[in-house]
């Protein structure tokens, strides 16, 4: 039994250290599909969401906000006692003599092992065997390092979440809130700026690029809301792909050149969140932009004094269908609203509004 009892203890602390240096260390998407990490944020977010207030309550988004950082911290603590318990076992399995009661219990074994990993070094209890002192010693390490690697995982986790709403604020003047492409080319066109609408897409160009890439790294980022209301990462990221369509299907006075890059990475940046999510892609039922609202975006774009192609539904429609397959899914697992191509008519900027209602 003791052997069987060191063969799982090695596996545990085996499978949560790797788990750690996957997640913290590896700076790319781990294909695994088999990981505790991953069943970890399935079961846990599947959880959360049924357990919560309802979808139709105000206080739901609080509620959802609170998962993500909630969640890693927990996540630490499940490693920290997987990590703690595997060394137990190793300790109990090989039967380590230990001073001054000799052949001890498990529950000894678990209280050496913890506080060989936080390093406490009470010497109440010591080994009085080699391959004890070897494994308190390895122990004591692995604790060491895991504190290293979780204060420097922290704070590289909330840069990353903090560059990348930077660019969702700012995003409220140009599009509104919620966000809208053709929102955002007609106030453009209002101020005769339509040009800047190039410089625009460029900045979102590399917003995407590091979107992508630190959240294929970091996937938990996915869960991480923003702080103002109408707001999301899944919103501004497809209100760009949006815009980037409607240039490349025949809005003028905007380069169609660094569109097609923005709608490159941005589409590029989806597809992939998707398929770390596990979220495949299927049929769509409801159109975000449908013959009405199409003439309707026509109409004020027109009105803008913006040169619209002809066929502009029809060029728009093969590329919307490259990525609102994997917005919708995306929208359904982190439960964040998609924005539509046309302003609500009662919609407000987040900047025009106050905690106080006063007005403005």
């Amino acid at each position: 039994m003791r052997i069987a009892v060191l063969i799982v203890g090695i596996a545990l602390v085996f499978v949560i250290l790797w788990e750690a240096f996957e997640t913290l260390v590896l700076p790319r998407r781990v294909s695994r599909r088999l990981r505790f990490t991953r069943g970890y944020y399935r079961v846990l977010w599947g959880t959360w969401t049924r357990v919560g207030p309802r979808r139709s309550s105000p206080r739901r988004e609080v509620y959802l906000s609170i998962f993500a950082p909630l969640s890693l911290l927990m996540l630490l603590g499940f490693w920290v006692i997987g990590v703690v318990l595997g060394f137990a076992l190793i300790q109990w399995g090989l039967n380590t003599p230990l001073a001054p009661v000799g052949s001890a219990p498990f529950g000894t074994q678990l209280y050496l092992s913890a506080t060989s990993f936080v390093t406490l070094g009470l010497g109440d209890y010591a080994p009085t065997s080699g391959a004890g002192h070897a494994i308190v010693a390895i122990e004591a390490a692995a604790g060491f390092a895991f504190l290293a690697l979780t204060i420097s995982y922290l704070p590289v986790m909330y840069q990353s979440f903090s560059r990348r709403e930077v660019r969702i604020s700012m995003l409220d003047q140009w599009a509104g809130s919620p966000p809208s492409a053709v929102e955002l080319l007609r106030r453009a066109a209002a101020e005769g700026e339509l040009a800047s609408v190039s410089q625009l897409l460029e900045t979102w160009e590399r917003w995407s690029a590091e979107l992508l890439e630190s959240h294929l790294s970091y996937p938990v980022l996915a869960y991480f809301r923003s702080q103002h209301e109408h707001e999301s990462w899944l919103s501004a990221l497809t209100s760009i792909l949006d815009l980037s369509s409607l240039v490349l299907a025949g809005v003028e006075g905007v380069s169609t050149w660094q569109a097609r890059r923005t709608f490159a990475i941005s589409r590029h940046a989806v597809v992939d969140l998707a398929q770390v999510l596990h979220m495949p892609p299927h049929a769509i039922h409801a159109n975000r932009l449908d013959d009405q609202a199409a003439a309707r975006a026509r109409r004020i774009l027109e009105d803008a004094g913006i040169t619209v192609h002809p066929d502009l539904e029809a060029r728009l429609t093969p590329l919307r269908a490259k990525y609102e397959p994997y917005v919708h899914v995306l929208a359904g697992r982190v439960e964040m609203e998609l924005p539509d191509f046309l302003r609500p008519a009662d919609a407000v900027d987040d900047w025009e509004r106050t905690a106080w209602n006063e007005p403005e």
